[in-house]
């Protein structure tokens, strides 16, 4: 573990196997780095929104969690907002792509990338 990264537990973030089936596809063929950093951002149409990119390696300070065979990174400020949040996958033509479940959105959008709380 690098330093000044903390190791966290599907207590922060979950994927579901469908969802950690997907990143790691991603990973192989992206080829930007080996880990899914999730971020939540000021913006979309409820106020925040959920950010997801690849990275070679943690920051210090960042939260650490292996969830469905993947190496997930997540800010302090993030985990803020993350805790207890499920992240899924669908490859339906309609409402299908990456799905986040957070149980600390008190509102959120029909196209589930941004909340409120």
């Amino acid at each position: 573990m690098p330093e000044g990264v903390r190791a966290g537990n599907e207590n922060l973030v979950r994927l579901t196997e469908p969802a950690g089936a997907k990143v790691r596809t991603l990973i192989a063929r992206e080829q930007q780095g080996g880990l899914l950093r999730i971020a939540i951002t000021g913006g979309g149409c409820n106020g925040l929104s959920y950010k997801m990119k690849f990275v070679l390696e943690p920051r210090k300070g960042d939260i650490l969690v292996q969830s469905a065979g993947v190496p997930v990174v997540v800010d302090a400020k993030t985990a803020l907002y993350l805790k207890g949040t499920e992240l899924d996958y669908s490859n339906k033509l309609i409402a299908g792509g990456f799905k986040f479940s957070n149980p600390n959105a008190k509102a959120s959008c029909s196209c589930g990338e941004s909340f409120s709380v």
